[in-house]
């Protein structure tokens, strides 16, 4: 799942379980989206990801990418570093600002609270 949040200045995104090839026809419509509402940073939040494979990989990079060229930033927040592995074997990790100070909340599992 992903959602969507706006501020004056911001476009969080935060994604739920997987990010691959399975979720890639809602992509174009997110980046859409995304991309309309022209804000200067974009801020990833991945502290929810179970799993991302090279299509997941292409959908970061592409709104990074079309961030860049309107003169925007994209960060990454909560990101695995086998997430981060995948974007750096992509060669495109520089596209990224990664939170390195970020602590994801923890997951607290349904009838423990």
């Amino acid at each position: 799942m992903i959602e969507i949040a706006t501020s004056p200045t911001t476009t969080t995104i935060t994604v739920t379980g997987d990010l691959d090839l399975m979720e890639r026809e809602q992509f174009p419509e997110i980046a859409a989206r995304v991309t309309g509402l022209r804000r200067q940073l974009l801020v990833i939040d991945m502290c929810r990801v179970s799993f991302m494979d090279s299509t997941g990989a292409a959908f970061l990079i592409s709104l990074a990418d079309a961030g860049r060229k309107r003169g925007g930033a994209t960060a990454l927040r909560g990101c695995s570093d086998r997430d981060l592995f995948v974007l750096e074997v992509c060669g495109a990790l520089e596209l990224f600002r990664v939170d390195e100070g970020h602590a994801c909340p923890p997951l607290v599992a349904p009838g423990l609270v």
